[in-house]
């Protein structure tokens, strides 16, 4: 791979730590989906465990969305930068991950209240 400089090589480390926080934001939603799905019924001695396994499986489900997407950005961004463009982000894909996103909180929340 040729040496970059410049600009391009801010942009190129720039999408790195971009993708890098896709991932970290999708392993805590990996490590909120064993939370809420395994520890907190069993320590906390909740009577159904059913609903915290859904909201688990829920936010497992989001974090390799969080990380598959983090890494296909990654990719249309360094394509872009390499053919001198700019890769817009897929306005739907972010709201479909920010209304999940929002949904998993809801109904954490509710789980906290109602449980």
């Amino acid at each position: 791979m040729p040496e970059l400089s410049g600009d391009a090589r801010r942009t190129s480390l720039a999408n790195e730590r971009t993708q890098l926080a896709w991932w970290r934001t999708g392993l805590t939603a990996l490590a909120v989906a064993l939370a809420v799905g395994r520890l907190v019924p069993e320590v906390g001695g909740q009577s159904t465990q059913w609903p915290y396994t859904v909201v688990g499986v829920g936010f497992a489900l989001y974090g390799i969305a969080l990380i598959g997407y983090g890494s296909i950005r990654s990719r249309a961004v360094d394509q872009a930068a390499a053919r001198g463009e700019f890769a817009s982000p897929p306005h739907a894909a972010l709201a479909a991950l920010g209304l999940v996103g929002m949904a998993l909180g809801l109904l954490t929340g509710l789980l906290v209240i109602f449980d």
